[in-house]
């Protein structure tokens, strides 16, 4: 499965099958698989990724796999047990936030360290490359599909941000373990939750805000629970690292032919695809925004080095966490950006 960069909206056009059956009438179904996640079916991601992913699963083997999707959690559990699920069979493929499950795929965190990112798709592209280098030890009881990271995080709040001192006292949310200490770093007083709980926490005045990318916000309804908005010029703020993965007892149950299908649907290309689409889809929701009169706060290239430099101990303290873990962070932080450089040289 060839997936090709698209416009947005057109993203299921734009791709090609590499994996034909030729001319031969369709065979009866043989396999379905149940798919399962967090968001909303109208969110973005599940519209643009995984459906598109399933959709492209199905066609490809000529509907001898049908994909069910269930999101928002409707096969039971929370949003931190999706990953135990795909292990356990409980689902067979599921979405999640790797973060959800702190500090127990401490690899990926590498690309949640802060301003350590510029570009989903680089970003995205070294991931799957470390994940076959470094991390199939971390996800050894699953069948990988992809890896992949959102675009630049946001600050959605109800009082403005324009420097880390406006940020004393804000509760804000905190999608993972990294995230949590930056927004303690910048002085903030940060609150560990799914996302998907972050509305009504805003509603009910638990939270003053949230960090998320643009894409999720309007799904959320955030642009009309809060008004102010900080983006940042240059390297990300943060970003989060997903995975979509299957059982794999019930990938290694499958013919030969269908497996087939779900690798050719898997891997390097699948993984920049996911992550480019939710970076290209942060336009829509900071429109949406922008159209409601909200203020939406830019932090400039020039400043920017101050919030990074209240940051910066994050990545002393990450490199001796890992070494207690008997891995070698400061490797894996040059080995990524390498990658990352790789994939902008070629692109």
């Amino acid at each position: 499965m060839t997936y090709r960069r698209t416009l947005l909206g057109l993203v299921g056009g734009a791709l090609a099958g590499a994996v034909t059956f030729g001319a031969a009438p369709a065979m009866a179904q043989d396999v379905t698989l149940r798919l399962h996640h967090f968001l909303s079916a109208q969110a973005n991601v599940p519209m643009h990724i995984l459906d598109v992913w399933a959709d492209n699963v199905e066609a490809d083997s000529n509907g001898r796999i049908k994909v069910d999707r269930f999101p928002s959690m409707q096969l039971g559990g929370t949003p931190g047990e999706l990953y135990d699920q795909a292990a356990s069979g409980t689902a067979d493929v599921i979405w999640t936030v790797v973060g959800l499950t702190p500090g127990r795929f401490p690899s990926t965190e590498v690309f949640e360290l802060p301003f350590m990112v510029s570009d989903a798709r680089a970003a995205s592209y070294a991931y799957w490359n470390l994940y076959e280098e470094e991390m199939q030890d971390e996800f050894s009881d699953v069948k990988m599909i992809g890896t992949w990271v959102h675009g630049p995080g946001v600050i959605h709040s109800a009082d403005p941000v324009e420097q880390p001192s406006d940020l004393e006292g804000m509760k804000l949310r905190g999608p993972s373990r990294l995230t949590v200490q930056l927004l303690e770093s910048l002085g903030a007083t940060p609150v560990g939750m799914p996302i998907a709980q972050s509305p009504e926490a805003i509603s009910k005045g638990v939270i003053d805000g949230a960090v998320m990318p643009w894409e999720v916000a309007p799904a959320l309804r955030i642009p009309e629970l809060v008004e102010n908005h900080t983006e940042f010029e240059g390297n990300m703020l943060y970003t989060v690292t997903f995975v979509l993965a299957m059982n794999q007892a019930r990938y290694d149950g499958m013919p030969d032919d269908l497996k087939a299908v779900i690798d050719a649907n898997s891997g390097l290309e699948f993984s920049v695809f996911a992550g480019g689409t939710q970076q290209d889809y942060d336009a829509p929701g900071r429109e949406m925004a922008d159209e409601m009169g909200n203020n939406i706060i830019t932090i400039g290239a020039d400043a920017v080095s101050e919030w990074a430099d209240l940051s910066a101990p994050i990545y002393e303290r990450w490199v001796a966490d890992m070494a207690e873990r008997g891995k070698d962070g400061q490797a894996l932080i040059e080995r990524a950006r390498a990658l990352m450089d790789e994939y902008a040289a070629s692109n």
